[in-house]
């Protein structure tokens, strides 16, 4: 079995550095954590990150282990230069090139024109495709080994897909335009009709980085969508490529594909072809008729909840639901966090606590509440992950479980990139045939990143980008979720859909948010350490969250924009305002201080061991440890023990200050802010609006309207305007 054919079973499947990403079909797979690469030697390399083995991924996937090596099978002899990987002998009696000829309509001496050829394979006829570059040398092979089927093309060992007819681009070049479509078959009937056209090897073939140069100069890219899986594949790709821009969609309404379009009538062929070409749907159209599709679609489901006066409440009662205890506060902060991906600068997160704590089980919960493109998670990455990987991250979060993958100093550089510049710029040297050349890597964003770790702070460099989020250690907060896990099996879990169409709804929405108060906080904001100048823009990055998730309910000014209430800053200054004063260390988190008092309290002069710190704060070793390396890095506790690998002796250090409140209150915001009047935004709605939804009119140039009866059809001017 092929690499190619393996694949073609799985479901996401991904190109992902020089291998493929997919969903594990051995268990319930979200997060596509089954890795899937090529051997030297033509084996097939596999590896599932949730732990499954690949024996029983191979089952799930319905073969055996032995598909995953070529076979060493005899018959067939091959010249030095066609020589293949030795597979599985083809089903029925092979591919002869005058079958193929027929099948396809195509003369014989065209085809030998192009370079195929008929050869052996396994004791079988085969048809062999030769794929040249520009220059005419030949860089891959491909093999028809039957007419029919899912495995009817084989590629030559060791060989990497490219596009199909590359040196033919001169003269699509010269006419101005080509026509992309799914292998060899269509693009030999293209070519035959006199039409210039390139293959891609699959619809999920496409590499930007290896094939988007060579459609250069090409000013008309005519892509042929087939109306399948491969066709909504196609659709993927070119949304996140470089090329989209010239891009013009293709729909054959009688037939699945060219060669079919062909077959079907010879004669009416190019007439039926020309028709198709001419009725192509520019991208910028596809892309703004499928948000205003997207857009009313989401917003049939989410209305109910995008109306909720309190929509983080809502979402705590469902959390609470989906079995997730005690971290009420936690998740809705975090929900928060991943809908900040809409902005341009989103707000990361780093969930912090101990072994088994749940830091993982709280970040996958959450999750679930977001569609599967919102967020890009990983449970490890190499150090050159973030560099050569080809997973889109505009407006997406990547969450990494497991801070470990962020410690070499090279992928600490490319996180603090990403979450700084908003995208990650590195140029390296690479070996190619002229020898080394230059080469710069961009990987566009913004992108927000989520990872946990059992580690009290990070690489100080990454540290000040990412909002502490802790998870509880209480043994309080341990009975709470033994009596969830014991009462599991009666608990009604929420319904994740209109969640999700609400995430759905507000990416295709207005996403701009104006704060009329953000001058007089900042005046009142207690300006007290350097970090405050990063802390303070991730504060309002969180009000211009909490304003878009409600944004059927808020006001817009004269430019459309989303007005954020007092409101917003309000639930916002709940969920932060204590992190925001610990990172600056303006007070001490309560169970700091706790760790504090519990050795003073036991007033030791030869210092307290950990243990026996763990029974006063009845909580596990590993807390305590944890507790007390924070009480130490604040400078509230100290280690009398100097010599290393003995237990530690904690005794008291610095007395702990007073708590000092950075973020102002909200009555101290009222006070200079009159809420709900903002420059820009209109007069109240006259009282002859008929709808009298007095809180919800809108004024956009110079038309009063009703946010509350029709937002979607607002959001899709803000949409069509954007794409104009």
């Amino acid at each position: 079995m092929t690499v190619e054919e393996f694949l073609s079973g799985l479901d996401r499947v991904k190109r992902s550095g020089k291998g493929w990403t997919a969903r594990c079909p051995a268990h319930e797979d979200r997060h596509a954590s089954l890795s899937v690469g090529e051997g030297d030697d033509g084996r097939i390399l596999l590896k599932c990150h949730a732990g499954c083995t690949n024996e029983e991924v191979v089952a799930a996937r319905g073969c055996t282990m032995a598909d995953l090596f070529p076979a060493r099978g005899e018959g067939g002899s091959y010249p030095r230069a066609t020589r293949a990987t030795v597979q599985r002998s083809p089903s029925g009696p092979g591919c002869t090139l005058a079958d193929y000829a027929s099948a396809k309509g195509l003369p014989v001496t065209f085809l030998e024109s192009l370079g195929v050829a008929e050869m052996r394979y396994l004791g079988a006829p085969a048809v062999r495709f030769p794929y040249l570059d520009a220059t005419g040398a030949e860089v891959c092979v491909r093999f028809r080994v039957a007419l029919e089927g899912d495995a009817k093309i084989r590629t030559k060992a060791g060989n990497k897909h490219v596009l199909y007819g590359i040196n033919r681009l001169g003269t699509a070049r010269e006419l101005g335009y080509v026509v992309v479509v799914e292998g060899e078959s269509d693009a030999q009937t293209l070519w035959h009709a006199g039409y210039p056209a390139i293959g891609l090897p699959g619809a999920n073939g496409w590499n930007e980085d290896r094939d988007a140069e060579h459609l250069d100069g090409i000013p008309a890219i005519y892509v042929l969508i087939e109306p399948d899986r491969g066709g909504e594949a196609v659709l993927r790709w070119i949304g996140a490529s470089g090329i989209r821009d010239r891009v013009r969609l293709v729909t054959l309404d009688a037939a699945k594909d060219v060669s079919e379009l062909y077959l079907f009538d010879r004669n009416r062929f190019p007439e039926r072809l020309e028709a198709a070409l001419q009725s192509a749907t520019p991208w910028a159209d596809h892309e703004r008729i499928a948000s205003e599709i997207k857009l009313r679609t989401a917003w049939s489901s989410c209305a109910t909840l995008a109306h909720e006066a309190r929509i983080l409440d809502a979402f705590g009662r469902d959390l609470a639901r989906s079995g997730l205890t005690g971290e009420e506060r936690s998740g809705r902060l975090l929900y928060l966090v991943l809908t900040s991906r809409l902005l341009e600068r989103p707000v990361s997160a780093a969930v912090k606590g101990p072994s088994a704590g749940g830091k993982s089980y709280l970040v996958e919960t959450v999750c679930t509440y977001f569609p599967e493109d919102a967020v890009y998670a990983l449970t490890a990455m190499s150090e050159h992950a973030l560099a050569y990987g080809t997973e889109p991250l505009a407006h997406r979060f990547l969450v990494l479980y497991e801070a470990a993958g962020l410690e070499g100093d090279f992928a600490t550089y490319l996180v603090r990139s990403l979450l700084s510049e908003g995208r990650v710029r590195y140029e390296t040297v690479e070996k190619t045939a002229n020898g080394l050349e230059p080469r710069l890597i961009e990987r566009e964003g913004p992108t927000g990143l989520v990872t946990t770790t059992t580690k009290v702070a990070l690489h100080p460099e990454n540290e000040t980008r990412l909002l502490s989020i802790p998870i509880t250690d209480t043994a309080e907060q341990t009975k709470d979720v033994l009596r969830a896990l014991a009462g599991s099996d009666e608990r009604a879990l929420p319904e994740l859909g209109p969640w999700i169409a609400l995430q759905a709804w507000l990416s295709v929405s207005e996403r701009r948010v104006a704060i009329p108060y953000a001058k007089d906080l900042a005046e009142l904001v207690a300006p007290i350490a350097v970090r405050l100048r990063r802390d303070f823009g991730a504060l309002l990055s969180l009000i211009r969250a909490h304003a878009l998730l409600h944004q059927a309910s808020r006001d817009r000014d004269d430019h459309g924009r989303i007005v954020a209430a007092l409101e917003d800053y309000a639930v916002v200054r709940d969920l932060v305002a204590d992190l925001v004063s610990e990172g600056v260390e303006a007070t001490v988190a309560p169970i700091v201080r706790e760790t504090v008092q519990a050795v003073a309290s036991a007033n030791v002069e030869e210092g307290l061991p950990i243990r026996r710190l763990a029974i006063l704060l009845q909580i596990d070793k590993s807390a305590a440890s944890r507790r007390w390396k924070r009480a130490e890095a604040g400078g509230y506790l100290k280690n009398l023990e100097t010599a290393r690998g003995k237990p530690a002796r904690i005794v008291l250090a610095d007395p702990l200050p007073d708590d000092v409140e950075v973020l102002p209150r909200v009555e101290e915001l009222g006070c200079c802010t009159v809420a709900g009047v903002a420059e820009g935004v209109a007069d109240p709605p006259p009282p002859s609006l008929e709808c009298g939804h007095a809180d919800s009119w809108l004024a956009r140039d110079g038309a009063r309207r009703c946010h509350t009866c029709d937002p979607p059809a607002f959001a899709a001017e803000v949409v069509v305007e954007a794409a104009a």
